[in-house]
């Protein structure tokens, strides 16, 4: 009888007596991603997004002017840690097929923990936007209406 008390604590990363904090569980991946704004872009699925780190690219449409954000996520091996990735971003035109945009930078990876300090997983991302004039930016100047 005592003991199942302690393994009903056990099983949900509770301490009987309060000290411990639980863990939730969302998943997360390493990441670089980068967000734009469609509109800025032109019509529905106007360009082509290509986003690269190190070796690894990813690449969709542009998508729909109705829609405030899109984004694209190029997944980071696990054990990638606190480094520096080199990224491409590389946006053409689906009807013409010239580059619209074309730029690259050395991105700085960020810790995070999406199920607190103490939880795992440990991820690390970067987090860009692409501009039709500026390239890759920071995506803290994004808002619904400029």
């Amino acid at each position: 009888m005592f003991f199942t008390p302690l393994l009903a604590a056990a099983l949900t990363g509770c301490s009987l007596l309060g000290q411990d904090t639980p863990c939730t569980m969302a998943d997360a991946d390493s990441q670089v991603s980068v967000m734009w704004r469609p509109t800025d872009f032109g019509g529905r699925d106007a360009v082509k997004v290509r986003l690269c780190v190190q070796a690894r690219c990813q690449e969709r449409v542009s998508g729909s002017p109705d829609d405030p954000f899109a984004s694209l996520s190029v997944r980071l091996r696990g054990d990638v840690g606190s480094s520096t990735v080199p990224v491409r971003l590389t946006v053409t035109s689906v009807k013409s097929g010239a580059t619209v945009v074309a730029d690259s930078i050395r991105a700085r990876l960020t810790e995070r923990h999406p199920n607190g300090a103490s939880c795992p997983p440990t991820t690390w991302t970067a987090t860009f936007r692409a501009h039709p004039d500026k390239g890759l930016t920071s995506p803290k100047g994004m808002k619904l209406q400029e």
